[in-house]
């Protein structure tokens, strides 16, 4: 059954019209992920972007000590309790206690001990507390070498976090990489970084909403390279116009600085997490019931 529902569902995250998405959610039998592709191969769709991350709240960190970066995302239940006083000393705590520990993801800095608790302790009794759920993920390390420098960058207070590695120890490059980064949300460092998986199935949306508009066979492959390669100086870095000075990438910017990006890392607050919908309608109505 297509409920109202996934059609608003598709619609928030295609933009395409109401009756479009659902005569799409009929064609997919519900799968809302295969109608976005068949409305992209239709031309009724762009590639999703941002709509499929519907976030939840909280504050992303970056600590950096000498060689050493972790980047981490602390989460709550809404925006409000992410300002709270608590939630920020638990935010720095967090962030103190993994720097100076060899945690790498989450479930080691969950274990991990800070003032004779564990990380996992400490989120519980905030969350007892402050009376929403507290919770850590996304918690990564990255280690550079003497000669190599760190760039980090915070977005309103932590709602986005980007921390980039440049060859060179270059402060003031790193950092406008690291803005860079947080601004236009690359996916990939370079074309060899971007998975098989990926490409072929870009390659076959494109050829299909190249055949949808009714394009001749001989030049639909041509057509699908030029817009593959679209695709690809899209979500990787080096070849993204380099946010300060869209006259040259950022590959171009780097290397007039005699330098080159060889990593990055970027958390945006809530990506991948479902908010809970609230039927506000249905609980004045449960109320009023009581």
């Amino acid at each position: 059954m297509i409920t109202a529902q996934l059609v608003k569902e598709l619609r928030d995250k295609t933009g395409a019209g109401m009756l479009d998405c659902k005569k799409a959610l009929e064609a997919t039998e519900g799968d809302v992920a295969a109608a976005v592709d068949y409305l992209r191969e239709k031309g009724i769709a762009k590639a999703e972007k941002k709509a499929d991350r519907i976030a939840a709240e909280g504050l992303c960190n970056v600590v950096i000590s000498g060689n050493e970066a972790v980047v981490f995302e602390l989460n709550s239940e809404t925006d409000f309790v992410s300002k709270n006083d608590q939630f920020l000393k638990l935010l720095d705590q967090v962030g103190e206690a993994l720097i100076n520990s060899r945690v790498s993801n989450t479930e080691e800095a969950l274990a991990l001990e800070s003032n004779g608790k564990t990380i996992e302790v400490l989120l519980k009794e905030a969350t007892a507390t402050i009376g929403e759920n507290i919770t850590l993920r996304r918690v990564s390390r990255v280690i550079k070498s003497n000669e190599q420098g760190f760039g980090a960058y915070k977005h309103m207070g932590g709602r986005i976090v980007a921390l980039a590695v440049l060859d060179k120890n270059d402060e003031e490059t790193a950092k406008d990489i690291s803005m860079h980064v947080a601004a236009q949300k690359p996916q990939y460092l370079d074309r060899d970084q971007v998975d098989t998986e990926t490409l072929e199935h870009e390659r076959h949306v494109l050829t299909q909403q190249a055949l949808a508009e009714g394009k001749p066979a001989n030049i639909v492959e041509k057509m699908i390279e030029g817009r593959l390669n679209k695709f690809l100086k899209e979500i990787t870095l080096v070849d993204q116009p380099f946010v300060k000075d869209p006259d040259q990438t950022v590959s171009q910017y780097v290397s007039s600085k005699q330098n080159k990006v060889l990593s990055f890392v970027r958390l945006e607050v809530g990506e991948g997490i479902e908010k809970k919908q609230e039927d506000f309608a249905a609980e004045v109505m449960s109320q009023v019931r009581k």
